[in-house]
């Protein structure tokens, strides 16, 4: 997954992405709409908005990626009846309690120190492996990821990876 803050920067590594996170906190909610819109209509992969439901839904986005301390799940999937509802996590407990609350997938980390998390401590390659094999839901290893951590991250159970800097 390539986390991207424009339409422009996503149709870059989208050839190379399997899907798109268009992650932009600081874009007013017309920007955020008008990149969405425009990701959406020309990706050739599936997109998702991060923390905007009501972007994904008015853009037609594949759905939404809600951060740990975002609306819940519940709300989510009242506004996202058949998209995709992932959450990013940073430990087992929520990831577990995401798992229940019925989220798709879940992003988790950061597993390696992170420029886009700096504020967070890595949780390792040990702790990426104990929540891949505690969900049954995928898991998406996110913070740090390099070309050469890619097959770390697989070897721990995660069933993909999400990056900024490695799409750039």
């Amino acid at each position: 997954m390539a986390v991207v803050a424009s339409a422009d920067a996503g149709l870059r590594p989208a050839s190379r992405a399997p899907i798109l996170q268009l992650r932009a906190p600081s874009l007013t909610a017309r920007d955020l709409e008008h990149e969405a819109s425009r990701l959406v209509q020309s990706s050739p992969v599936p997109v998702l908005i991060s923390s905007r439901c009501d972007v994904a839904v008015a853009t037609g986005a594949a759905g939404v990626n809600l951060p740990e301390r975002d609306i819940g799940t519940e709300f989510a999937r009242g506004l996202i009846r058949r998209g995709l509802i992932g959450r990013s996590v940073h430990s087992l407990a929520t990831a577990q309690r995401a798992e229940i609350e019925g989220v798709d997938f879940v992003i988790f980390g950061p597993v390696w120190p992170s420029a886009s998390h700096a504020d967070l401590r890595p949780v390792g390659i040990e702790a990426l492996s104990s929540v891949a094999h505690a969900l049954r839901i995928p898991v998406i290893a996110i913070g740090g990821v390099t070309e050469q951590r890619i097959a770390d991250c697989h070897a721990a159970g995660a069933a993909g990876y999400a990056a900024i800097r490695l799409f750039e």
